[in-house]
């Protein structure tokens, strides 16, 4: 079956489960149905369920789970459980109607398939008729796993969830199960959120294939050898990050040969000013994106996985020409021309959007904070 979730969007479903975690709630229960109504509400702060849903989730106790999440703020009326089963409910989310600090930035593309597939993971054959422990098990490992290798046991999967595994390998959602390794099944393979390069080339969505003829191998371990010492951590990060599995030809050409100058014609700065007035909150929902990419990555996010990331749908040009207004702006700062260095710039930084703080470098190294 085709992926449901592209690596970008793989990446925001792993940020809403850790979100969700790092929640003060009392169990399996209210953290399922947090997960759902959180990803339904990341844009804004508001999001629709009905009874029918909550039913679906099959949790044990779901008017105490209510009550926990009610507990944080979240506003959940009560007419969800008492009303029509199938009328749309607003449930309102304040810790996601922030404009700053958001703890969930996506765009609506973004948004709207994490959501399918928190849906569709529940309701697989394998452990749709399980305890909620166990399902939200299955979303962890399904999130954090890939179609063809085994994978590590996520450090922050709940303790009841790691009691549920077993369940996971009897009811064929998982095919190997060790004390802290796991591989997803071939029937659920499809729900996986990490896409792994596939016969030297990137089987990310979106990737472009290799195309440059002039890649050398002792030219491209040469040019490392001779990048300070701050560069060559940064170019190994990107190189062997396992999440972005991009072929090393690709990595080499970005660094090693020098940007084209960029073009921009009419029709995308005509394009450029009819998006951004339907993104006013553009600039931190773009800083917010570089500090959980590079807190997952090891590095920032190109100009393609920040724009396919926050769920944009644009195409290349007008994408570059987004970032450099962002860059412009000073929502965002790379370090010159050295690839995958986008975070949060000066105005980011007045409101708050800030990486950690960075190491101190010696005179001349690119900055700890590419």
């Amino acid at each position: 079956m085709p992926y449901l979730l592209t690596g970008a969007q793989g990446q925001a479903g792993r940020r809403l489960l850790s979100y969700v975690v790092s929640l003060p709630l009392p169990n399996t229960d209210a953290q399922l149905l947090a997960a759902v109504l959180a990803i339904r509400a990341a844009r804004g702060g508001v999001g629709n369920v009905t009874g029918t849903d909550l039913s679906t989730l099959r949790l044990e106790d779901a008017r105490a789970a209510a009550a926990a999440l009610r507990g944080l703020g979240w506003q959940i009326d009560g007419v969800l459980f008492d009303g029509d089963p199938t009328a749309a409910v607003a449930v309102t989310i304040p810790d996601l109607a922030r404009e700053t600090g958001h703890p969930l930035p996506v765009g609506e593309k973004l948004r709207s398939r994490v959501s399918g597939w928190v849906a569709r993971t529940l309701t697989a054959k394998p452990v749709k008729k399980l305890p909620p422990a166990a399902r939200l098990a299955g979303l962890f490992l399904a999130a954090h796993g890939t179609c063809d290798s085994a994978g590590q046991i996520p450090a922050d999967l709940p303790e009841a969830c790691r009691a549920a595994l077993p369940d996971l390998l009897a009811k064929g959602f998982l095919a190997e199960l060790s004390q802290d390794r796991y591989r997803l099944d071939e029937a659920v393979r499809h729900l996986s959120g990490v896409r792994p390069p596939t016969g030297g080339q990137a089987t990310r969505p979106g990737a472009v294939p290799s195309s440059w003829p002039q890649f050398n191998a002792d030219a491209w371990a040469r040019w490392k050898s001779e990048a300070t010492p701050a560069l060559r951590r940064h170019v190994e990060a990107v190189e062997h990050c396992a999440l972005c599995a991009l072929p090393v030809d690709r990595v080499a050409q970005a660094f090693m040969v020098a940007p084209r100058p960029m073009v921009i014609a009419k029709a995308t700065m005509g394009a450029y000013g009819k998006w951004k007035g339907l993104h006013p909150d553009r600039g931190s929902l773009a800083a917010e994106f570089t500090v959980a990419f590079r807190a997952e990555h090891g590095h920032g996010p190109s100009y393609y996985q920040l724009t396919s990331g926050l769920g944009w749908g644009l195409d290349r040009s007008l994408g570059a020409y987004v970032v450099t207004r962002l860059v412009k702006n000073e929502w965002l700062v790379t370090t010159g021309a050295v690839p995958w260095t986008l975070r949060p710039g000066p105005a980011a930084q007045a409101q708050g959007i800030a990486l950690p703080k960075a190491r101190t470098e010696a005179p001349g190294d690119v900055p700890a904070a590419v």
